[in-house]
């Protein structure tokens, strides 16, 4: 059997590894940051129904402009965005991927912040584009002078950030934002893929898109309204970022499945959002009982909590898998990762990670 080595692939891919989470079954799913809650049943028949009359016309190409949906997304966005704004995708990373398709390509570079979410740099090698990195302060934040410090050093076509970050769930400051995109010719791309799970009125970068064409907003179905498997991610930006997405997507890259499936969801946002609370009670109280347990803990805007202290962050992955619990070794040295899931599910992780133990006060 030949292997990957033999083939012919492009020089910049050889040696990379793929997009890897475990993926086991386990009684308790705590590993990437899916929304563990069911959708509400009678939303879900909604949904179905939409589905099957999707079916009906399925012979047919679906709407390549997905207006509707680009209506939905706009409605649901906010912040005076109409669906001239709005791109949409099979999931945010395939809306990343068209942006570094249209923005990015050999002889560019996008400059990202790790660590943060590795499908950033996995996109970049994907399509050709050269990724360089910028430092985080000591708390995982970025400081408008140390964005302005990378861009000038860099030089980048396309700048990544992370907002609430993943892995680390640190917020970013607006101000660090307007900075970036002041001090550079390019696209500047706000992953906020978490946005939902932030406090109450911490505030969106969708409040700066006006006037700043090169500003890119992303964000996903996937996490707030528990629609990981329908993958649907979307962007807002100015109108005529949405017409550089056309010039590199694929024909009718959306199914009328994805569309019908999409729309029933927006319209009932206020249900399909109904465990946004929940979850972020979860977090915080992640936030709580995890210090009491002997482990430190970062503060958190998303729905998960990156936790310190760990002696042997593989030997508690393994030892909790084992209780058939599953959660995150990242490669941070002494960190482990959880999602926020249910009230029961975070129990059963509190519960079995205190019979584990192995944590330590402080790391030498």
């Amino acid at each position: 059997m030949t292997s990957l080595a033999e083939l012919p692939i492009r020089d910049n891919l050889r040696g990379l590894t793929p997009y890897g989470a475990p993926q086991k079954r386990v009684r308790v799913a705590l590993n990437v940051n899916e929304n563990t809650h069911p959708i509400p049943e009678a939303v879900a028949h909604d949904i179905v129904t939409s589905l099957a009359a999707a079916i009906l016309g399925i012979n047919r190409y679906p709407d390549r402009e997905f207006t509707t949906l680009r209506e939905s997304l706009a409605a649901y966005a906010g912040h005076g965005t109409t669906r001239e704004n709005i791109w949409a995708a099979n999931g945010s990373n395939e809306v990343l991927q068209h942006i570094l398709q249209a923005f990015g390509g050999p002889g560019r570079k996008v400059l990202g912040f790790p660590p943060t979410y590795s499908m950033h740099s996995i996109i970049a090698a994907s399509t050709h584009t050269e990724w360089v990195t910028g430092e985080r302060a000591a708390d995982y934040d970025i400081s408008p002078e140390a964005a302005i410090a990378a861009i000038e050093e860099h030089k980048p076509d396309v700048i990544f950030f992370c907002a609430p970050n993943n892995p680390t769930g640190t917020p970013m400051a607006l101000e660090t934002i307007t900075a970036a995109y002041d001090a550079t010719d390019g696209i500047v791309v706000v992953d906020e893929a978490y946005a939902e799970f932030a406090p109450t009125g911490e505030p969106t970068a969708l409040t700066l898109l006006a006037g700043r064409p090169r500003l890119i907003i992303s964000r996903t179905m996937s996490k707030a309204f528990a629609f990981a498997g329908a993958r649907v991610g979307y962007l807002v930006a100015d109108p005529a970022v949405t017409d550089a997405m056309r010039l590199v997507r694929l024909p009718y890259h959306l199914s009328a499945l994805t569309q019908a499936a999409a729309i029933a969801a927006l319209a009932h946002t206020g249900e399909m959002l109904s465990m946004v609370d929940d979850i972020k009670a979860q977090r915080d109280r992640l936030l709580v009982e995890l210090p009491k347990l002997g482990y430190t803990v970062w503060p958190s805007s998303a729905n998960f909590v990156l936790f310190g202290g760990v002696a042997s962050p593989h030997g508690v992955f393994e030892a909790l898998l084992e209780r058939d619990i599953i959660i995150r070794d990242l490669g941070i040295p002494h960190h482990l990762r959880v999602t926020a899931g249910t009230e029961e599910e975070t129990t059963l992780f509190l519960e079995a990670l205190a019979e584990v133990g192995g944590a330590v006060s402080s790391i030498d």
